[in-house]
Formats: C-alpha cells, sequence, structure tokens
C-alpha cells in the first residue's frame, strides 16, 4: 500500500478521548519514578547494574539482553504510511514486528520525524541491559528525548496514549515488551522480548503478514479506545 493510500494519523483523536476514558472505561494509571541507582561500583562485563539511570557501563556480551546476536550494523527499513521515516533493525522477523508498532504509534499517538526514532547502534555504553537490545536490532525508541530512561511515569506520556501502547502490546502477544512497564522505567523503548525463532514470533510475524494482505485489518485501521479493545488489552496487561 502505498504512502497516499495510507489513513491519515489520528493524534486528534488520542488528544481529546480523556472525557471517553474516564466514564465507562478503566485505564492503568503508570507506576511510581523508577527506581534509584544503585551504589556505584563496577558492574560485570556485558551487564548493566540492575536499576541505573546515570551510570554507563559497556556491553561486551556477544548477545543482547534479550538473547540476540550483537550486530556490527543493521540494513535500514522504510516505515510504510510515514512518508520518508526509517529506522535501522535486525533484519526479518524482527523489522517486521517493530515497525508494526512503529506504524501504530504514528497513526494513532503522532506522525514521527527521523530525530524521534533510533534503532540499531553500535554504541556499547549501555545504562539498563534494555538498552543493550539496540546493538542486536532488537529493540528502537520512540522520542527517547521526551522519555528518557528513569523519568518519571507522572512526566511522561498521557493515559490515552498509554491506551494506545498497551492495546499495541496486546496485538503482539507477549513478543514486545515496553519500556514504561521495566524498571527502570523508559516508555520511549519498545524491545522484541523472545530469543530467536521462537514460535510465538513467527506466529506474530504471519499474523502481520495476513493483515497487511487484507484491507481494513492492521495498522491504520485500529481503534484502540474501542470497549472491547480496552478489556483486552487490560487483561493482557494484568497477565505480563
Amino acid at each position: 500500500m502505498s504512502d497516499t493510500e495510507m489513513p491519515r494519523p489520528t493524534r486528534r483523536r488520542v488528544l481529546t478521548v480523556g472525557s471517553a476514558l474516564a466514564v465507562g472505561s478503566a485505564v492503568w494509571a503508570p507506576g511510581t519514578a523508577a527506581a534509584a541507582p544503585t551504589a556505584a561500583g563496577a558492574a560485570a562485563p556485558g551487564k548493566a547494574s540492575p536499576g541505573a539511570g546515570d551510570k554507563t557501563v559497556a556491553w561486551t556480551a556477544r548477545r543482547s539482553a534479550n538473547g540476540w546476536p550483537v550486530l556490527a550494523d543493521a540494513p535500514s527499513h522504510r516505515v510504510e504510511g510515514a512518508g520518508g521515516l526509517a529506522v535501522r533493525l535486525a533484519a526479518g522477523d524482527a523489522a517486521t514486528v517493530l515497525l508494526y508498532v512503529v506504524r501504530r504509534y504514528c497513526y494513532e499517538v503522532e506522525m514521527l520525524e527521523a530525530r524521534d526514532l533510533s534503532g540499531h547502534t553500535s554504541d556499547t555504553g549501555v545504562r539498563a541491559d534494555m538498552e543493550s537490545n539496540r546493538l542486536s536490532g532488537t529493540a528502537l525508541t520512540i522520542k527517547e528525548v521526551y522519555y528518557p530512561l528513569g523519568a518519571p511515569a507522572g512526566n511522561g506520556m498521557s493515559d490515552a496514549q498509554v491506551t494506545v501502547v498497551e492495546d499495541i502490546l496486546a496485538d503482539c502477544g507477549g513478543v514486545v515488551a515496553w519500556g514504561g512497564e521495566s524498571s527502570p522505567l523508559k516508555q520511549s523503548h519498545f524491545q522484541i522480548d523472545v530469543p530467536p525463532h521462537d514460535s510465538r514470533l513467527r506466529k506474530l510475524v504471519a499474523t502481520i503478514n495476513g493483515w497487511e494482505e487484507r484491507p481494513g485489518r492492521g495498522a491504520g485501521t485500529v481503534d484502540a479506545f474501542r470497549p472491547a479493545r480496552i478489556s483486552r488489552a487490560r487483561k493482557a496487561r494484568n497477565a505480563r
């Protein structure tokens, strides 16, 4: 499907659903601020200190925290329906899933610019284990300047934005993890949360590809604020 055929982003809807959410829909209130940084001390090679928010260590392991091999480089992938937006990710299934996440964000929260989106990096400095997953091209950040590591949830995404993210996570069935549910908190962070060749990953990719082939399904067609979807997302969140 071409860019011109894709639906326009629905950020206006996201920013105006507050009253609807307040009446008849329970929306998760993000948790408390991230844990304080651990006491000073050398972290084990290839592993960041749990809860670290201001201490950078070098990730030296051959695999990132989610079990994927660290890559020297990763190909650039165009985000369909988002103009010239592109992001570097591990080729194959990981890219398919993470690009679905980005497309949903663009359509339902706000359209992103190049500076808002970051994927694979060769910079081995990490402040939390989850950041190592960008080294394998299996994680990305969206608007990291706005939602940095360790920032209190109360200063981050709105309830409406969190509703969209939780709906995306529910679609992904445990294959994708969000830094907004991690410690330390990082609402800009999304990662593949299963190892390579996991059957859940293959199943999700098949589902996403099926949506892409059928009009009216998948990214660009979802209403995350339907009561049934909010209920489904809440159940999925409670199961995580």
